[in-house]
């Protein structure tokens, strides 16, 4: 059977973009987002435990950087159903060679194109278009109390976002930025 995902290897260890590709006929598409024996012989060990889905309103709103710490340290796979966003991922694995390091990619309905996000890696959004809705699909359930973020703004990583952040979360904008001893998370 021929493969419906093309794994494409990004500068951050670990971190790929996941084209989808979608059977396509006059009455539109079906795009697969997950297939775990597929995703097997690619490689990649990600089987769901939570599934989330965001609606984000205001070209420019940022969400992120977010991250679960261990035990709980999560891969993500994350897709882009409507709209587009600019996708971040801040690499947190303290042995990692791409450690502090961030990579992004733009992610749409229209690219088909998904992001998988190694576990000790931080993430993060900004929407391109005037609303997006986007699917997440966690390895690992979401533990309150082992829940961090990172400043998006944090001049130390440097994000270049694509356009002037406009909504920020009084949550995401209290985040903290990197200290000079941080020595990253052990995953």
């Amino acid at each position: 059977m021929k493969s419906r995902f093309k794994k494409v290897i990004t500068p951050l260890d670990g971190l790929y973009r996941i084209e989808r590709k979608p059977i396509v006929d006059q009455r539109g598409f079906l795009s697969r987002i997950h297939c775990e024996s597929e995703f097997s012989q690619m490689g990649l060990d990600h089987q769901p435990s939570q599934i989330n889905y965001t609606f984000t309103n205001g070209k420019g709103s940022v969400r992120g950087l977010h991250f679960q710490l261990p035990p709980h340290c999560e891969s993500k796979f994350v897709s882009c159903l409507n709209g587009e966003i600019w996708d971040v991922v801040v690499d947190l694995r303290r042995d990692s060679t791409t450690f502090l390091h961030w990579h992004a990619e733009i992610l749409s309905s229209e690219n088909q194109t998904s992001l998988y996000v190694p576990k000790g890696c931080a993430h993060g959004f900004q929407t391109i278009s005037e609303c997006c809705q986007l699917l997440y699909l966690h390895s690992d359930s979401y533990v309150p109390n082992k829940e961090g973020g990172i400043n998006p703004m944090d001049p130390k990583l440097g994000i270049k976002w694509p356009l002037p952040v406009k909504a920020l979360s009084e949550r995401d904008k209290k985040h903290p930025m990197i200290e000079n001893d941080f020595r990253g998370l052990e995953v």
